[in-house]
């Protein structure tokens, strides 16, 4: 009796220190621990903000809902501090030299004060970026060594592959690969071109998509061109790559004029200045410039055809490299001790 009054005493005590641990763990402000590794409150709060200041529609989210978000969150930071402790152990951690490097990939499109204004707009520090490229590199080591490195896309997968998705590269019409710099009139646009240069109004947007047509017609790279000042904050940043688009979805989203336009381009020729008009008041928008990259003729495409072998592998590959990557994730969460005070903590709220 006596034992089991000193064993019930114990098992009192030990709960109680366990509590008491996890209260202490969140007053120290760590909303978990990976093999007692802590995650910090104050990182957890920095990338929800960062989330919810990138979503304007999430910045009225409920309690229940920005709760979830946060566990959300957190759970992506412990994945992401499991990977980074297995990448630590291989010694493929990002060293300072590789840093430097991305970082200076990052900033050669810009001025010094270009950059510095780029990182306020995205609430974003010099030691806080380094941190993030280092993370991204160190995973980007690991994964290539662990699980890259380990795909096999042979002939035989290729020629499958095709065979079963054959009807996939029947183009039934000719489709159009295009690239466009455009500038818009209506100056309350947002841009996302690496001079952060908008046009104020109709008539400074006409100077300015007429002074870039200058520069095109004295050989000046389009892409380049559209990088630093195109208006499209969907296409600048890729040199104003459009994608492929088919005739037929070509013509319904052009008006007459510039669809005839792009159907005279051969490759690598650009378009005049076309004037995009605004659909309901008829009002100028603003104008563009077409350039056509490629065309690519109705009709079956062969296996033989490099493109296409090159489309089908880079698919298959990428296909079992993010299946894998899941797997491996799933792997490395199972092996690894994890505790979450924040979900802890939620539980006991809501499940009173």
């Amino acid at each position: 009796m006596q034992k089991s009054v000193r064993f019930f005493s114990l098992l009192l005590l030990s709960s109680f220190i366990v509590l008491t641990g996890c209260r202490q763990v969140q007053q120290n402000g760590v909303v978990a621990t990976v093999n007692g590794h802590p995650i910090l409150r104050a990182d957890l709060d920095k990338v929800y903000n960062a989330q919810l200041a990138n979503n304007p529609q999430q910045q009225a989210l409920t309690t229940d809902a920005a709760d979830a978000l946060r566990l959300q969150i957190l759970h992506e930071l412990i994945v992401e501090e499991i990977v980074e402790q297995r990448a630590a152990k291989l010694g493929l951690t990002a060293t300072d030299a590789e840093v430097d490097a991305k970082l200076s990939e990052l900033k050669a499109p810009y001025t010094e004060e270009q950059f510095k204004q780029k990182l306020q707009q995205s609430a974003q520090t010099m030691d806080g970026l380094r941190r993030t490229l280092r993370r991204g590199l160190t995973q980007e080591k690991l994964l290539n060594k662990e699980i890259n490195s380990r795909i096999t896309v042979t002939d035989t997968d290729v020629s499958s592959y095709y065979n079963q998705h054959k009807a996939e590269y029947n183009l039934i019409e000719p489709q159009y690969h295009l690239a466009g710099i455009q500038v818009s009139a209506q100056s309350a646009q947002q841009v996302n071109n690496l001079q952060n240069n908008k046009a104020a109004g109709e008539d400074d947007a006409h100077r300015k998509i007429q002074a870039l047509k200058n520069r095109i017609d004295a050989g000046e790279d389009f892409g380049s061109l559209a990088q630093q000042f195109s208006e499209n904050p969907n296409t600048a940043p890729n040199g104003g790559d459009m994608g492929f688009v088919y005739e037929t979805q070509l013509k319904q989203a052009t008006d007459p004029q510039t669809y005839a336009a792009i159907m005279k381009l051969k490759q690598g020729q650009t378009t005049d200045i076309m004037t995009v008009l605004d659909p309901q008041t008829h009002k100028v928008a603003g104008y563009v410039i077409y350039k056509l990259l490629s065309k690519e003729a109705a009709g079956q495409r062969d296996l033989s055809d490099p493109r296409v072998q090159q489309a089908i592998r880079k698919q298959l590959q990428d296909s079992r490299s993010n299946l894998l990557k899941s797997a491996y994730r799933e792997i490395l969460t199972d092996e690894a001790k994890v505790r979450n005070f924040y979900a802890e903590e939620v539980f006991k709220q809501m499940a009173k």
